[in-house]
């Protein structure tokens, strides 16, 4: 789940994405503008948001359970469906602990990597990638700060669980690496990663 508000420049309207898709519909009820894929709620539009919800001052909020219960009242007084929303962390430090050459790509690597609750097959294109280092991790669920929405695939027949993250991807200032933006030991391995 990914909260935006940006009152200077989308006025008093806070767009929640759920997921991205292709074919999205649209529903306009009151005051809310529901996307959806199929009968799937994956976003919505609340407009006059300052009004409705305590909002904090940042452009990218922090999804909470008592935010997602005042965006589901806000649903029931529209007359729209609630939403069920995943607010785990889905950037996070993650270790990598296994590295192997892809077999069917001499330029992909197939990385385990530890994210504490979990280790991830990751298919990673990045030239630096390497054991034991530790990385910025976008899990299942994750949307990037471009907007792509992370989920399972597979690269060249392989199955790949998440992404792992350069310095660019991540919407932070240019450190000059070709590739994935390696953290240094003060993080943790499953720490919630920022992400502007």
């Amino acid at each position: 789940m990914k909260l935006t508000y940006n009152r200077e420049n989308t006025d008093d309207v806070l767009l929640v994405t759920l997921r991205k898709t292709d074919t999205p519909s649209y529903e306009y009820l009151d005051g809310v503008t529901v996307i959806k894929d199929g009968k799937e709620t994956i976003g919505l539009n609340i407009f006059n948001a300052g009004e409705r919800i305590q909002l904090p001052e940042d452009v990218n909020i922090k999804p909470s359970e008592a935010m997602v219960g005042e965006i589901n009242n806000i649903l029931s007084e529209a007359g729209a469906d609630k939403i069920e929303a995943d607010i785990t962390p889905k950037f996070v430090a993650g270790r990598v602990v296994e590295l192997q050459q892809h077999p069917d790509s001499q330029k992909l690597s197939v990385t385990k990597v530890d994210v504490g609750s979990e280790v991830l097959q990751i298919v990673c294109g990045a030239p630096n990638v390497e054991e034991n280092q530790l990385v910025v991790v976008a899990k299942t669920g994750a949307v990037m700060p471009d907007g792509l929405y992370i989920k399972p695939s597979a690269l060249r027949g392989v199955e790949s669980e998440g992404m792992i993250c350069s310095a660019k991807e991540l919407n932070l200032e240019d450190d000059g690496v070709k590739g994935i933006y390696v953290l240094d030991d003060s993080y943790e391995i499953g720490q919630p990663f920022d992400v502007k």
